[in-house]
């Protein structure tokens, strides 16, 4: 039997800064706290088939998941090998960065789990942190250091690769480098048509934009800088909207890069998705605490 845990229902009025006449998005004016009672939360993702969000406590080494039929939040995995990131692939299972296995698992249908990558070249990889799935099959996803630099999110170890970098996964499993030239890369997710990719450089408090040419990526220039603290993980919507974790709340940016609006929250914000039957409620991770924001606009 799963473990249930206490879940903290309180809403409160929605914090809005509109900034522009396109921040249009707000359908509630509430925003409401799913849970309250993790360590650092991270990685959401809301699943279609179950119905549940699954997000992780890193420092606590589990996943936890939310029930949206019954408001009620369980472990879903314990120990979890220090999962950051995740998301689902195009047929349902779960892919997930594990910062304490340094590597990119599956989740299978059974429940068994297959490692996706792990090493570049004999070395074992940072600690992957982010992930998003192409229609085409393939897995990107960034590397940056944060599960080794210490025991906290991870175990501490020496950084075998030189550099933090961004990573293709083929479908047929071949591992390649797609960026080099980040401090620490952290969120990333494709644009509407998948022919960009926006990816968050962390402690250089931006967003960069690339062209994806299948297999390689192009340009690589600054799409937004952050002036909240830095960027963390980042969803578009299906409008082409790129909504941003910051150290103030949410803050969401137009296709053409410029900041329109921000949804301003008690805690750090690490992540966010969209979720629920309509892909309309915005799913985030702040800190100790998971809020759920009922929107007009629709998730990508």
């Amino acid at each position: 039997m799963p473990i249930i845990l206490t879940p903290t229902p309180p809403r409160i009025r929605a914090e809005l800064v509109k900034l522009d006449d396109r921040f249009t998005v707000a359908g509630d004016e509430y925003v409401e706290c799913l849970y309250d009672g993790g360590r650092w939360l991270e990685g959401p993702v809301y699943t279609p088939a179950w119905r549940c969000l699954i997000f992780s406590d890193i420092p606590n080494d589990r996943l936890l998941r939310w029930d949206e039929v019954s408001g009620q939040v369980s472990v879903f995995r314990d120990p979890s090998g220090y999962i950051n990131g995740n998301t689902i692939d195009r047929t349902g299972r779960l892919i997930s960065c594990s910062q304490g296995d340094r590597s990119v698992i599956r989740t299978e249908y059974d429940g068994s789990r297959t490692v996706l990558a792990s090493h570049l070249d004999g070395n074992r990889l940072n600690s992957p942190n982010d992930v998003v799935v192409r229609s085409d099959g393939s897995i990107w996803f960034t590397d940056p250091p944060y599960g080794i630099t210490s025991n906290y999110e991870g175990h501490a170890a020496e950084q075998e690769i030189d550099g933090c970098h961004v990573y293709r996964i083929a479908p047929d499993g071949a591992l390649t480098v797609v960026a080099d030239d980040f401090i620490r890369p952290n969120g990333l997710a494709f644009s509407l048509d998948e022919n960009q990719l926006y990816v968050v450089d962390t402690p250089g408090k931006h967003i960069r934009r690339f062209g994806v040419d299948g297999e390689k990526l192009t340009g690589g220039e600054v799409f937004a800088p952050c002036e909240a603290g830095m960027f963390d993980g980042i969803r578009l919507d299906s409008a082409g909207r790129v909504w941003a974790a910051t150290h103030e709340g949410v803050h969401c940016f137009a296709p053409d890069g410029t900041l329109i609006g921000k949804l301003l929250l008690p805690d750090v914000v690490s992540n966010l998705t969209f979720g629920g039957p309509k892909n309309n409620r915005l799913f985030i991770t702040a800190t100790t605490s998971v809020w759920s924001w009922l929107l007009n606009a629709t998730g990508n």
